[in-house]
């Protein structure tokens, strides 16, 4: 089996949203590993002298024990238009380090910076984010996400966005999306027009 990933903003020496990625990190290891204990993540990443300032990404691999943790800088992707794709069968429920399955549909973007995954006829996830659409009004994420992600459940616990069934042909409602992820918030994360999603 393939291991897992939790992927952790760094931010001037600071771990962000640490509670909600100890949260995904217990889950996943319960539910697919039956494990009754867990280290706490706050005490077992050491952050290096010399990573004080700055943004990085702060990569952990682990199964039935922590395997590596990684330090990286992290480059925001630009990403201005999105390719809806469809799959019945994508499933990605676990923060998985393998994800062939979405690079295949990750393919099929054509001329496109990225994807959005159309799932039995509800819209999902970016590549790699969940979305939020705006209306004029308020942010929706879809109450579909192929993975529930530690940015969009901090978002909705401070009820900054919310949740609501998405089809492709409520798409028209929204002016907006912005893909958000554990190191891009609602206020950084790329924004793309509704008209640059291509169906």
């Amino acid at each position: 089996m393939s291991p897992y990933i939790e992927t952790i903003k760094l931010l001037d020496g600071e771990l962000k949203n640490l509670q909600y990625h100890q949260l995904r990190f217990e889950r996943t290891r319960s539910l697919t590993l039956g494990l009754k204990t867990h280290p706490k993540l706050g005490q077992v990443i050491q952050i290096p002298g010399g990573l004080e300032a700055g943004l990085l990404k702060c990569r952990v691999t682990y199964g039935k024990e922590i395997e590596l943790i990684e330090f990286e800088p992290h480059e925001r992707r630009l990403v201005r238009s999105l390719k809806l794709v469809v799959s019945d069968t994508i499933s990605y429920g676990y923060k998985f380090f393998d994800r062939t399955a979405l690079d295949l549909l990750f393919l099929l973007r054509g001329t496109c910076d990225d994807i959005l995954i159309v799932k039995k006829g509800c819209i999902t996830d970016s590549y790699y984010a969940n979305a939020a659409f705006w209306d004029g009004n308020g942010w929706f994420t879809p109450d579909t996400p192929l993975l529930p992600g530690t940015m969009r459940a901090s978002l909705l616990n401070e009820g900054v966005i919310e949740t609501r069934r998405i089809t492709p042909e409520d798409l028209g409602e929204f002016h907006k999306i912005r893909l958000i992820n554990a190191m891009n918030s609602l206020h950084d994360g790329p924004e793309i027009h509704i008209d640059a999603l291509i169906c």
